[in-house]
Parts: C-alpha cells; structure tokens; sequence
C-alpha cells in the first residue's frame, strides 16, 4: 500500500497542481486502516515541496495526516518522541527554505494535539513562528495572509495558538522562550502596519509570562506517560501490590493521600500568588525595557496594565 501510495503522489504532483479529487483519493489511499507510514508520511513532505499551489483541500489533508503519523503512531499516543520530532524537524528543512503554510500549520497542529513533544521541538517552533510573522508571505489555511515585516490579524492568531497550545514550552501560559520571541517580534516590526490583535496579543502575551500561573501537573513527559501506561495496562499488577510498593519507595506516600502531611496551597492560592511578579521577572522586563532607552507605545500599554492588574 505505502509503494503504490508513493508511486500516487508522484502521478498527482507532477505539474505542481493539486485538484480537490485527487487529495480526496490520496486521503483514502492513505487511511484505509486508520494508520499513516512513515514511507507514506515521507511521500506526502515530497508531494507539498513540488506542489506551486496549495489548495485549501490539500493543506488539511497535509495537517490533518502528517499530524497524526506524529502523534499518535508510537506508543504512548499523544507524546511525540524525540525520534519522530528529528524526523519532522528534518522534514520541514529538507528543502533549505522557510516552511511553507502548509508546514507552519503542521507545527501547531502538533503543539494543540500532542500531550507534550520534546524540548527541541518547542525550541524550533518557536523560531518557526517567529519567522513565520516576518518573513513570511501569501495565504493562510483559514483564508487570511501573512505580510512580511509586520504582524497582521491573522500573524496574530496563528502565533497566539502556537503559544497557549497544550504542548508549548507553558501549557496554557507563556515561557520565558516565549516571551523572548514576543520581544524581539515587537521589535522588529515597530512602525509597521501591525493589527490592533497584535498588540493585544503583546500586553497579555508578556502579562502572562510575569504573572501567570499554570498547573505544574499539565504536563507530564513521554517516558512518565509510557511508566502510567505500561502499568494501566499490566494485568498482572494487584492493587494490594502497587500500595506495598508505594509504601516501599516512599513512607511518607500514604500520609499524603490520606490527609495527614500539611496540605498543599490550593489552586486559587496559587494563582492569587502568581500576580505577585517574582523579582527575577522584573529583572527581565526591565532589562527588555531599557534595552533601547526608551519606552515604545508596545511597551507603555503593558506597564499600564500591568499598573491595573
């Protein structure tokens, strides 16, 4: 299936144009049984790099199964595994170019699907993002544009979703990685023809990064996921067993589960204490501050909210 799928891809791509009923016949071509291969998975990058034009049709089909041979085809499914982000990693600059819409859409995907993906793939989708809203051009999935030198609505939306994704450096909240690239993106298109949701984006961005407060729990790696899952499924364990092995490795472990260790702050304590803005965080917004000298209007409309919060 994956040779006659490849030898597919190659016929439907040849002149660089993708119609609605051939992505149709390669998506069912490609998921008879639900699985994407990595020969498949590697003949659908190849088919999007000849590609001129990528219909609308295409690029969800592009999402949509290349999302999924990353998620979720090695166990456990939602954790993508250092081998797999290599692989997409590779895949996106195998052509030496900026990635194209098609593959920043893919990046986000993975970012909203996945559980958790390693430390590299954050890292390398934020640099992906970042380029994105300054270098890149022309159509958008959801029928918007990216403009080159400046940050418009929809440069504003993709970058919003990429950050507050489920597998961002800070499920649900903004990194210090994060923030750092929120800098540099406002700095560098100063002056330009940005979206009001830019801005808007900026203040909360960064707001969120000093003040924010995220579950510690929201996110576990793969290797604890694959631990929690080898055990759900191990019919051989006895709860009887687990509990004596608990007991073992941790004495303290049932004080904790039953009340009698002093009880952890609550989950409102911990945001309420989260709008107190650590010392180390101030260090670093006036560092970005003064950067310049001066105090540009991005930067007066977070300090001003900053002031209300």
């Amino acid at each position: 299936m994956s040779v006659h799928f490849g030898e597919l891809a190659k016929r439907v791509g040849a002149d660089g144009v993708i119609t609605p009923e051939e992505v149709l016949t390669l998506r069912r071509e490609a998921w008879p049984d639900g699985r994407i291969s990595q020969t498949e998975a590697e003949a659908i990058f190849a088919l999007n790099r000849e590609l001129t034009t990528k219909s609308t049709e295409w690029v969800d089909f592009f999402v949509e199964a290349l999302g999924e041979y990353v998620i979720n085809q090695r166990a456990p499914t939602g954790y993508v595994d250092p081998e797999n982000a290599s692989w997409l990693m590779m895949q996106i600059d195998a052509d030496g170019q900026f990635g194209s819409m098609a593959e920043i859409e893919l990046l986000v995907r993975v970012f909203e699907r996945a559980q958790n993906v390693p430390a590299a793939l954050k890292d390398y989708a934020i640099s992906q993002m970042e380029l994105a809203a300054l270098e890149g051009t022309g159509p958008t999935r959801d029928g918007g544009t990216l403009e080159a030198g400046n940050v418009n609505a929809t440069e504003a939306r993709l970058l919003r979703r990429a950050i507050f994704a489920p597998a961002s450096e800070r499920p649900a909240a903004v990194g210090r990685k994060e923030a750092d690239m929120l800098f540099r993106l406002k700095d560098a298109t100063l002056g330009g023809d940005n979206a009001p949701e830019w801005k808007q984006l900026f203040v909360q961005g960064i707001a969120n990064y000093l003040q924010g407060y995220s579950n510690p729990d929201a996110q576990i790696s793969r290797e604890r996921a694959a631990e929690l899952q080898a055990f759900m499924t191990d019919t051989r364990s006895s709860v009887g067993g687990f509990l004596g092995r608990m007991a073992k490795a941790s004495p303290n472990a049932f004080g904790k589960v039953f009340g009698r260790k002093e009880e952890a702050p609550t989950r409102a304590e911990g945001v309420a204490a989260a709008h107190e803005v650590p010392h180390s965080e101030r260090e670093w917004l006036d560092a970005r501050i003064d950067a310049d000298g001066r105090v540009d209007e991005y930067e007066r409309a977070l300090l001003d909210f900053l002031a209300e919060e």
